[in-house]
């Protein structure tokens, strides 16, 4: 599990009069599951790439468990990253020539000149858990609902403190994405996992431990999800 604390954090673009995010003081409890949600241009996207170190701020301090990741160098934040981010995304990056799981494979090998022992066993046992198996079936032949759980479990598979979604299941239709909501918040709890969404789903948003709302790269709501 991670803990994010920002503290004083402003991204500012030299075309931009008011920041596009300014978050003055701003914390996710480790196991945490987080909503993020706001109109176009509230800054949900400078965000996420602020928390998750794909973007530096302009100023302020963006700690995971002490770690200020805004301090660190691109090199660095890469490493970071990858050693404690699980990203599903909203275009699923996924290579239609490769099966199912030599894509969630795939980032590993990039990192690996051999795959760790027993984690081939580890993404077969995970797209099982998404609901899918490891055979290969060619991932251009899945639909997409099929696709976001490949993805799911391609996140999961570097067991990361934190998993970050956008948008996870703007694409998909209500069953899919019901189905998605679910294997996400259930797989991010049973893997001990900090959970930030950006979504527009009001089904997946109420499954959340939390929700804030971003309007001009403020925020303007902070709502815990009542338990009846």
């Amino acid at each position: 599990m991670l803990r994010l604390d920002i503290e004083g954090v402003a991204v500012r673009f030299p075309d931009l009069a008011a920041p596009a995010l300014d978050l003055p003081r701003f914390d996710v409890a480790a196991g945490e599951s987080v909503a993020v949600t706001g109109p176009s241009g509230a800054g949900k996207s400078t965000f996420i790439n602020v928390i998750t170190g794909l973007e530096r701020p302009t100023e302020g301090a963006v700690r995971w468990n002490g770690t200020d990741i805004a301090r660190l160098g691109e090199a660095a934040r890469d490493r970071w990253r990858a050693g404690n981010v699980g990203l599903v995304m909203q275009d699923f990056h996924l290579f239609p020539g490769l099966s199912a799981v030599e894509n969630v494979l795939l980032p590993a090998r990039f990192r690996h000149f051999r795959l760790p022992d027993g984690l081939a066993e580890r993404a077969a046992a995970l797209l099982a858990a998404v609901g899918l198996d490891a055979g290969d079936r060619g991932i251009g032949t899945f639909s997409r609902g099929e696709m976001q759980r490949v993805a799911i479990a391609r996140a999961l598979l570097p067991r990361p403190g934190v998993i970050v979604a956008d948008e996870p299941t703007a694409s998909l239709d209500a069953e899919s994405g019901a189905a998605v909501a679910a294997l996400l918040t259930g797989l991010a709890q049973e893997a001990g996992a900090t959970l930030i969404v950006v979504t527009h789903d009001p089904a997946l948003s109420g499954r959340l431990d939390r929700r804030i709302t971003l309007a001009g790269g403020r925020r303007t709501d902070d709502t815990l999800r009542e338990i009846a």
